[in-house]
């Protein structure tokens, strides 16, 4: 174990920590190039992110419109939003704004916008029914919502081999934990599809995709800084803590075989990007 990534824990609101975020990590950026590839840009529009963190996709949407649109980005993560206004001014983006908000209570007027966005961000809000209401509200009529996800399948490589670790350590119960995680952390398409529809938006389009993370074996997962900061703590919280350290190394013993088998380590992540009408 090159890391004791078992004990490890990060601040988010460490400026370091946000300091060293790229614009568009790893995490985020396939899933924000497909957004980029599906909006409906036009000339003297509104346009707001949901979830925007520290500023992708909203800073990017702004540079590719017109000086007369508008672009906001909205996040509850303030040190993250204070980044993005760096951004804005260092870049000279006079035409995007980022607001330290939550999406459950939108601080815009009823049908101020063309466009919304959120990227892999409306699958992780406290309150999804709150915040569906909310774009209905502030979105105008025949507007667009456009948002991605991933899939129940995201690292199935990854989770299969914790379910076996867990098993043979006679850890049912926590076998269960792991299919309430990922359906907490990854609604089907089709429990979108029926909240959309109780919210009165009008499915035009859902496009499938995936991409990869490769690594050499299991060791080198654990110690991948996306791994650590994104993923950790909430595969740690499955099972209890004094139970970690052993199942974890287990987790990565096996991990290393596979890859040793097959040459590297692979963990898949499948996504949807739904594209939507206010109707």
């Amino acid at each position: 174990m090159s890391v004791n990534y078992i004990s490890e824990d990060f601040d988010l609101n460490n400026p370091e920590l946000v300091s060293i975020i790229d614009d568009l990590p790893l995490w985020s950026a396939p899933f924000g190039l497909k957004i980029l590839d599906m909006i409906n840009l036009r000339k003297e529009m509104k346009v707001l992110d949901i979830g925007c963190g520290a500023g992708f996709p909203a800073l990017e949407i702004a540079q590719r419109l017109d000086k007369d649109s508008k672009v906001y980005g909205i996040d509850n993560w303030k040190i993250a939003v204070e980044r993005a206004n760096q951004k804005i001014k260092f870049c000279n983006i006079r035409n995007a704004e980022i607001i330290n908000a939550s999406a459950e209570n939108l601080p815009f007027e009823n049908e101020s916008f063309e466009v919304i966005v959120s990227n892999n961000g409306l699958n992780n809000v406290d309150d999804l029914n709150k915040v569906l209401s909310e774009c209905y509200r502030v979105l105008k009529v025949n507007g667009q919502l456009l948002f991605s996800m991933n899939l129940e399948a995201t690292m199935n490589e990854f989770y299969d081999v914790y379910k076996i670790v867990l098993i043979n350590h006679k850890m049912n119960r926590e076998v269960e934990n792991i299919r309430k995680h990922i359906y907490e952390k990854r609604k089907p398409v089709e429990y979108m599809k029926n909240i959309l529809a109780k919210y009165k938006f009008t499915i035009s389009g859902i496009k499938y995709d995936e991409f990869s993370f490769r690594f050499a074996d299991g060791t080198a997962m654990f110690s991948h800084f996306l791994i650590r900061l994104g993923f950790l703590k909430s595969w740690k919280q499955i099972i209890a803590p004094e139970k970690q350290p052993d199942i974890f190394n287990d987790i990565e013993l096996e991990l290393n075989k596979i890859a040793s088998e097959k040459g590297e380590l692979k963990l898949t992540v499948p996504f949807a990007v739904l594209d939507c009408l206010k109707r």
